[in-house]
């Protein structure tokens, strides 16, 4: 787990889990020689991520030109539609003639194409620079070098003969390096306070607002191909039209490509279902790259969103947040009434909904959208609500903009510049059981504090030793594990009636933390056993072939694992006996 670090190692653990399921629902989870297409690809994501390198303009040009080959494999599909961002290796492209025409195959094609490293068609040339750098000084390109025979511009020659006498006189070096003139960079010259500042570790903050300004936060890339129009956001719907079937048709493969467990035939039906509204990220050529389907309600005020999905390869680059900012936009402009979104998300797609505004609360009243939606099995009903004054393609701006606003009047008002000189009592050498009186301190009195906040009470230990920071981090693994989605909150009696007549003593994540933090746990075995009782609970009330109870058995197994890492044990053997 150190080699790959946590957030890997929490992808690869998704990743395999959605392997079981897939394998579990087959009726193939012990057939180790089973694989098919979902499979397979699930397995290629298992394979860590290689940064690309930067793309050249000659390289893209070229790109444009040179269509892919079929016999290349294809994209690793998602476990999810929306689940966290799944990388993949870099590969090349091999030049190829063969023009196959709408079939899945040319779309796998296709996607590697523009999914490819641009950068990696570069002819690589001998330099004066210096190791480690490239011509124009950025970093050293990443990723394997071609070595195939069909590609020799490509390839460096064997045997590189040695240089001339006249080549060496020329590489001597005269008055600098290879002679040209070495440039120094010289630093800002700071001035005593700056540096006895810094001496002290204090940060340098009290040369005003200006110089202590935040610096930008980097624009996200899905932000600069847009603007540069190496993308395009464009609404689109079943009108016949053949523009409007290319881009439909896209969708549909990317969502099927993206929805493994959905059928097929149901994704197709709703894309071109003339009641049916998209939005779509496309590249060059109507390559879709990103999408949204859904069906509006003008008449009930909301629409409900259908499918949302992105390719594996563009989730890093903010393609999802990016859609769905103008995914509002768009729904402001065409209904200026519609102020209300529903959508049914998976398990892995909860946490996406609610960084863009969505919410497991629906205030929405049941009647207007009863009946009008389909309920999906294994999903979770989520509503976001729009704001009249936001513009949602600006927001960013905006709360940039507030936000440093609130940090200039902060800086106004601080004086945390502002260093004093140690007590002369309490140095070196000063007579020890000296005390003094705290309004002698210098800046105790600018900082707000008056004699009435002087105690002698003894401070009452939290009692948050290593074995209560052991229990937080076990409890946070277990929160954050695939598994644990049903276990986060209570179990809703409305939804699930008779629930609290057969589990009389009910326990969920949330509840633990809140007895976590307010230290009612006096031991270990406190913890452990309500961690054990939400298993229990989950295997009394839920059949051995539902879901929910393969959830409480993985979860089970894994806080069994995490507890050795921990060193979590059980002061005795005996269960504390729970209340009848």
């Amino acid at each position: 787990m150190s080699s790959i670090g946590h957030d890997e190692w929490v992808r690869r653990g998704r990743v395999a889990v959605r392997l079981d399921e897939l394998l579990e629902d087959s009726g193939r989870l012990l057939d180790f020689e089973y694989s098919d297409e979902d499979i397979d690809s699930l397995r290629k994501q298992m394979e860590l991520y290689k940064p690309p390198s930067p793309a050249s303009s000659l390289s893209d040009e070229l790109g444009a030109l040179v269509p892919s080959s079929p016999d290349k494999p294809p994209l690793s599909p998602a476990s999810s539609f929306l689940s966290d961002a799944i990388e993949r290796p870099t590969k090349r492209r091999r030049i190829s003639v063969d023009y196959s025409s709408l079939s899945e195959q040319e779309d796998d094609d296709d996607d590697e194409e523009e999914e490819r490293p641009l950068a990696a068609a570069r002819v690589t040339r001998p330099t004066r620079t210096s190791a480690g750098k490239n011509r124009n000084g950025g970093r050293p390109r990443s990723g394997k070098q071609k070595t195939s025979m069909k590609a020799k511009a490509h390839t460096a020659p064997a045997n590189i003969p040695p240089p001339t006498a006249e080549e060496r006189e020329e590489m001597r070096p005269t008055n600098g390096v290879n002679g040209h003139d070495a440039k120094v960079k010289v630093e800002d010259k700071m001035d005593e306070r700056q540096l006895s500042r810094l001496a002290t570790g204090v940060t340098v903050d009290d040369a005003g607002p200006a110089s202590a300004a935040p610096t930008g936060k980097q624009e996200k890339m899905a932000y600069v191909e847009l603007r540069k129009g190496v993308i395009q956001v464009v609404a689109v719907e079943n009108d016949r039209q053949p523009r409007s079937s290319v881009i439909l048709t896209g969708l549909k493969t990317l969502f099927q490509k993206q929805l493994p467990k959905m059928p097929r035939e149901y994704i197709a039906r709703l894309v071109y279902d003339t009641n049916s509204k998209c939005l779509a990220i496309i590249k060059r050529g109507y390559k879709v790259v990103g999408g949204i389907c859904y069906r509006p309600f003008p008449h009930r005020g909301f629409a409900e969103i259908v499918f949302f999905a992105t390719a594996s390869i563009d989730q890093v680059k903010g393609y999802g947040g990016m859609l769905m900012d103008h995914f509002k936009a768009h729904i402001r402009k065409t209904y200026p009434d519609m102020m209300y979104f529903l959508t049914y998300a998976d398990n892995y797609a909860v946490g996406y909904f609610r960084k863009q505004g969505f919410s497991k609360e629906i205030t929405l009243d049941r009647a207007v959208w009863a009946g009008y939606i389909k309920d999906y099995e294994g999903g979770t009903i989520m509503q976001c609500k729009m704001l009249p004054k936001v513009d949602y393609l600006s927001w960013r701006e905006t709360t940039a903009q507030q936000r440093e606003a609130v940090l200039n009047k902060i800086r106004e008002k601080s004086k945390s510049h502002i260093v004093y000189d140690g007590l002369p009592q309490f140095q070196e050498g000063m007579p020890e059981g000296v005390t003094v009186d705290p309004k002698d301190v210098p800046g105790l009195r600018e900082s707000g504090w008056t004699p009435s906040m002087q105690t002698t009470r003894p401070v009452r230990p939290t009692g948050r030793g290593a074995e209560h920071t052991a229990m937080e981090k076990l409890l946070s693994d277990l929160k954050n594990h695939s598994s644990a989605w049903p276990f986060q909150t209570p179990v809703n009696a409305q939804e699930v009636p008779d629930y609290y007549d057969v589990i009389t003593h009910p326990m969920d994540f949330s509840t633990m933390e809140h007895k976590l933090e307010t230290n009612q746990y006096t031991d270990t075995d406190a913890f452990l056993d309500d961690a054990q009782l939400i298993y229990d609970n989950c295997r009394i009330y839920n059949p051995e072939d539902t879901v929910y109870h393969k959830c409480a058995i993985r979860l089970e197994k894994y806080m069994r694992e995490q507890m050795k890492v921990y060193g979590l044990v059980r002061s005795s053997k005996v269960k504390r006996e729970r209340e009848e």
